[in-house]
């Protein structure tokens, strides 16, 4: 998760969880975690993982997906693999010959190289 969109979650985390009329030690207890890392994600300084950030929803009665469209965060560019959807996409087309997967896999990955 890029800086941006960390303290742009962070921010409406914060801003929900004194909604629901909760401490932040509050919610880091229902959630799992220490105070001290909730406040750093409150803050943007840290991004949470996809568990932490389903625990912190969870505290708040809502769902990881809907704290990130809300907080207007693009949802996840990479799979419960680590892998871009595409990639995943790619590898598991049973229409296409291994010799295609490979040559798609080189074309994606060059034009996404940084």
């Amino acid at each position: 998760m890029a800086g941006r969109d960390a303290t742009a979650l962070g921010e409406f985390i914060r801003r929900q969880r004194e909604l629901s009329e909760l401490s932040m030690r509050q919610v880091a207890s229902m959630a799992g975690i220490s105070n001290p890392y909730l406040s750093q994600i409150e803050r943007g300084l840290r991004a949470p993982s996809e568990q932490v950030l389903e625990a912190i929803a969870a505290s708040l009665q809502t769902t990881a997906e809907t704290l990130r469209r809300d907080a207007g965060v693009p949802p996840s560019a990479t799979d419960e693999n680590g892998e871009p959807p595409v990639v995943t996409a790619i590898k598991d087309d049973p229409r296409l010959a291994p010799a295609q997967r490979r040559a798609l896999l080189e074309v994606y990955k060059a034009f996404t190289a940084q």
